[in-house]
């Protein structure tokens, strides 16, 4: 399968685990790599493959029994519900509810992970074997597993789960459609990635695996397909526990399942947080709650090409605040070299630019990261920009001493706004980088926005296209005011 995700790039708390997500720190910047959003589908009862037993007929009350048996505590402030909710279950403030405010508690015996499940002995035992790039082998074993027991203690909480076949992944896209619709936002290279990854981990681990247990998993779920579908629900609603501070060098969490946590939708703008403890996982209100107004937690700091990849939504532009654009660090590397005179110039070129992987600033599959107030990859780009523009002198000099100081760094921060200050050079260098990602677009900005302000033409799009049409059109917004910024 995939690598699990690497903390949101600011600590939140909470978050989901996600695949495919390099993380953008110094020495592996990358491309990084997301739940329920405004048209999101209706969030029907999972179909059981084989066993389970039949879902209760209502759901819901269904759950909150389940809720009292395991200690799962809901205030008496807020409301599982479809009805004024943004997208199929959600959480709704019955009452008013304050900063700070307890909204729920899952004790961590009610959470489903490999430490949990019916079959934690043997996980325990096969943890050797069961190691994978993910690291998410543990928890979907314990989940195909849960599935079809037929008395499994976490039934109610799957009778809440969205139709397994239903889910609206770009993975679940025909190629053609995600290629047409997605080219140029970085997801069709990351779900080709995660395809291939998903097929590697499962026939090289999870089918000898289940195989060797005939009967702990029956041949219903021995199911490349029902795999994939898996995948898909771990990277949308599963979380990862955060790392204390002290852990910061050691591998992510694996991933785990938060009944109750996972109902809540997500949103930018969100009022409620996840908290962990030693004994319970606990969702708080950030800010006031009006009565009547749905609960939304975060998932992370996450862009709309990260939240169609992961969770198969997107939020509207502008809502989304913490959307960002994507320059490939070898497209700044291919505008340098078209800006070189000969031969002698460009091989000077490359020799920057192997100085810069060597200083651990660059990679062949790195991106620059641009939100749109900050430059979320700061210290990379100004690096960039001032090795691949400094005169030769300087950068010989720059080269023996092996690069810079702290002092001479701290002169050169990049920011949004102040690049327009930045020398001509590093401008310049930069605006090119921009058109050449602009060309990876199939369309340009004026025909998404001529869509978008056309409501009659807008409103026949499809689901899928209006999802696509919202992440370029945000990326292309960003990359435009560096155009103008760079001018």
């Amino acid at each position: 399968m995939v690598p699990a995700r690497p903390a949101p790039r600011r600590p939140v708390g909470a978050g989901p685990a996600a695949p495919e997500a390099p993380a953008r720190a110094r020495g592996a910047v990358a491309r990084a790599t997301s739940r329920t959003m405004a048209t999101r589908t209706k969030r029907p009862r999972v179909a059981q493959p084989g066993g389970g037993g039949e879902p209760d007929s209502d759901p819901v009350a269904g759950f909150l029994s389940w809720c009292g048996r395991v200690g799962l505590e809901l205030s008496p402030k807020v409301a599982v519900s479809r009805q004024g909710t943004v997208a199929g279950y959600g959480m709704v403030a019955r009452e008013s509810v304050l900063p700070g405010e307890l909204l729920f508690a899952v004790p961590r015996a009610a959470l489903l992970s490999p430490h949990t499940c019916s079959i934690r002995d043997l996980l325990e035992r096969e943890r050797d074997a069961l190691q994978s790039q993910s690291g998410w082998v543990p928890l979907l074993l314990a989940l195909l597993h849960e599935l079809q027991a037929p008395a499994s203690l976490w039934s109610p909480y799957f009778a809440l789960w969205p139709e397994l076949d239903r889910l609206e992944h770009p993975m679940f896209w025909p190629e053609e459609e995600r290629q047409r619709l997605l080219q140029g936002t970085g997801v069709p290279e990351a779900v080709e990635k995660d395809l291939a990854n998903i097929r590697s981990e499962f026939y090289s681990i999870v089918l000898p695996f289940m195989e060797a247990h005939p009967d702990l998993f029956g041949p219903s779920v021995r199911s490349l397909e029902l795999y994939h579908q898996l995948v898909a629900l771990v990277m949308a609603y599963s979380f990862q526990e955060p790392l204390e501070e002290e852990e910061d060098e050691k591998e992510p969490n694996s991933p785990l399942m938060v009944p109750a946590a996972d109902i809540l939708n997500h949103l930018a703008n969100h009022n409620a947080n996840l908290e962990y403890s030693a004994d319970y996982l606990r969702m708080v209100a950030t800010r006031p709650i009006p009565k009547g107004q749905e609960i939304f937690n975060t998932y992370g700091q996450m862009a709309n090409w990260q939240l169609i990849h992961m969770y198969g939504f997107v939020e509207p532009y502008p809502d989304n605040t913490d959307d960002t654009a994507d320059i490939q660090m070898v497209t700044v590397r291919e505008a340098a070299v078209r800006g070189t005179k000969g031969e002698a110039e460009r091989l000077q070129l490359y020799e920057r630019w192997d100085f810069l992987c060597k200083l651990e600033m660059v990679g062949e599959e790195g991106a620059f990261v641009i939100g749109r107030e900050e430059v979320l990859t700061e210290e990379e780009l100004a690096a960039t920009l001032k090795v691949l523009c400094m005169p030769a002198e300087e950068f010989r000099e720059f080269k023996d001493r092996d690069g810079w100081g702290e002092d001479e760094w701290e002169e050169d921060r990049l920011t949004v706004t102040n690049i327009p200050k930045l020398k001509a050079s590093w401008r310049q260098l930069l605006r090119d980088s921009v058109l050449l990602t602009l060309q990876t677009y199939a369309t340009d900005l004026k025909t998404e926005e001529d869509v978008l302000s056309n409501k009659e033409a807008y409103a026949k799009l499809s689901w899928r296209e209006k999802q696509a049409l919202q992440v370029r059109y945000g990326q292309k917004m960003i990359l435009h005011q560096l155009l103008e910024l760079t001018s």
